[in-house]
């Protein structure tokens, strides 16, 4: 992989992490694309660190905050008291099914990433969530949000779950679940930011293990993967200032639109 290849990949990351667009379908069709050889899936994991490291720069407020509070309540005995620490928990509630799930088919999701049609499929999931959560939106509007509680939190990380198969978006899926159970909209966009953070910090250790465990693979890739974080963390800190801005006073209609017309595209064109 040379430079510009990891630019390429770093962008595409950084774009549509925390954009409700799969950046896992991205990253997978891309190769078939640009007729690029694939990265490997420690190289796919490993870049996600970068919007990582964004979102927890943009979002360091509230998580030093979610940190302090969650340490202060064990200490005091009384964990949910503070509404930062009940957010910690809720969180943790969160990603639970994501972790059981993601364990559960890990071989499945590595043989997917290498099949587009698979991947398309998948993207046109995310495309009708999006759809089918606005639409339950709507029935809502103008009535004041709903908090998120235990069993809301649930439902959240069930639809996180989703989003281990690699063309459904984590975002797009957590944030379309918190809109299906009434969640207000900037609250469900950064609930969903703040519910990354745990689970792409599991997938990075894995990835760091899987790097461990393939002799050579540092030496191929390694130079990549560092181009490739750098850039996926600057425009990834771009777009998630954006797009807090923008959900709080639109649909994601567009988005939808946008993963339907790319999936249905991309399937005529791998069947012609």
């Amino acid at each position: 992989m040379d430079a510009w290849q990891a630019v390429v990949y770093g962008v595409i990351q950084g774009a549509t992490e925390y954009l409700p667009v799969s950046s896992s379908a991205h990253l997978a069709l891309a190769p078939f694309l640009l007729g690029w050889d694939k990265p490997s899936l420690a190289f796919d994991i490993l870049v996600q660190l970068g919007t990582l490291g964004a979102v927890m720069v943009y979002l360091r407020d509230d998580v030093v905050k979610i940190a302090r509070a969650m340490v202060a309540g064990i200490i005091a005995r009384r964990p949910f008291d503070d509404p930062w620490a009940k957010k910690g928990w809720l969180i943790s509630v969160a990603t639970i099914p994501a972790v059981v799930f993601g364990l559960a088919i890990k071989d499945f999701v590595e043989e997917a990433l290498g099949d587009p049609q698979e991947v398309l499929l998948e993207l046109l999931l995310t495309g009708l969530l999006l759809l089918g959560a606005e639409l339950l939106a709507r029935r809502r509007a103008g009535q004041p949000g709903r908090p998120i509680t235990t069993a809301r939190a649930t439902l959240i990380g069930v639809a996180q779950a989703l989003a281990i198969l690699p063309g459904v978006s984590r975002s797009g899926a957590t944030i379309a679940g918190a809109l299906a159970v009434g969640v207000e909209r900037e609250e469900a966009g950064r609930f969903s930011f703040l519910l990354s953070i745990p689970v792409m910090l599991g997938a990075g250790v894995l990835g760091v293990k899987d790097l461990a465990e393939q002799p050579g693979l540092w030496e191929r890739e390694g130079a990549g993967i560092l181009i490739s974080f750098v850039t996926s963390a600057l425009v990834g800190f771009v777009v998630i200032r954006w797009f807090l801005g923008y959900i709080r006073r639109h649909s994601m209609y567009g988005f939808a639109a946008y993963c339907i017309a790319v999936s249905l595209f991309g399937l005529l064109a791998t069947r012609l």
